[in-house]
């Protein structure tokens, strides 16, 4: 995603309508698209939200609308992950993983209920910042230093309160917190493997709780979610393919220069 087309994303914002305007035929190709795209992404490297957030800006949707939607429609491509990846995830420093799982559950419903609390404004304001966040957290985790040996650095109450934390931002907004976990699962005593699987059904069940209430939402873009959600489902199988023989380091910059991107488009939009 180039910064012009960001910055479009940026100037199509609907005034908070979460329907907005009926889109084309053509946008919905290109929502299918995005979906495709994003569920390739997010099986290689993650942050496929990078892609479908703008896109459903572009079509009409105001930032937390446009947020909401991406929620509804990532969905069943994450729960897919974390199903195929189940029998691997494992509980850490002292808690179950049906203690994780609770965590993850509570969390996600409270993020989930502020953000239908935040007005559409001060969402879109905030919206910039998230984004920022989240691409640094992404480009550290992706090309920052790895840790090497060390013992755990998390406790019981350590662990707790880390996957509480990335609960709620992860019902909230999401971007990010597949390295939010992978840092804390690991510094909670896990190795990388079990520890990736355990945070994909992890992040499913906290989107999960965010589903269950965004579900409900009056006047929901069902169009958008389901061409959306469509093409991610075969874009998480088509990455799932992939997943050998693509470079994932340059599918990583590729997110990061996105992130960079679609952040100077928002900041220009909602503070130039």
């Amino acid at each position: 995603m180039s910064l012009g087309v960001a910055s479009i994303a940026m100037g199509s914002l609907a005034p908070g309508n979460l329907a907005a305007l009926t889109p084309s035929p053509g946008m919905l190709g290109l929502l299918f698209a995005a979906g495709l795209w994003a569920g390739v992404q997010n099986a290689l490297a993650g942050g496929g939200s990078f892609v479908t957030l703008p896109s459903l800006m572009l079509s009409g949707l105001d930032a937390r609308a446009a947020n909401i939607a991406s929620t509804l429609a990532l969905f069943p491509g994450q729960a897919t992950t974390g199903w195929f990846g189940r029998g691997l995830v494992s509980g850490a420093e002292g808690l179950s993983f049906r203690s994780l799982a609770l965590i993850s559950l509570v969390g996600g419903l409270i993020g989930a209920g502020v953000l239908l609390l935040t007005p559409s404004d001060v969402f879109g304001r905030m919206v910039p910042f998230l984004v920022l966040f989240a691409t640094a957290l992404f480009a550290w985790g992706s090309f920052g230093p790895k840790r090497t040996g060390a013992g755990p650095r998390l406790g019981r109450r350590g662990a707790m309160a880390a996957q509480f934390a990335i609960s709620i931002y992860g019902g909230y907004f999401g971007g990010g917190i597949g390295f939010l976990m992978l840092a804390a699962l690991t510094a909670a005593g896990l190795s990388v493997r079990p520890a990736g699987a355990t945070k994909n059904v992890l992040a499913a069940m906290m989107n999960a709780a965010a589903v269950a209430v965004f579900v409900f939402t009056p006047h929901a873009p069902w169009p958008r979610i389901v061409i959306l959600g469509a093409g991610a489902i075969l874009g998480g199988w088509l990455g799932a393919q992939l997943l050998r023989r693509a470079p994932e380091r340059a599918i990583r910059i590729f997110v990061v220069v996105l992130g960079v991107a679609l952040t100077v488009g928002l900041f220009w939009r909602a503070y130039g």
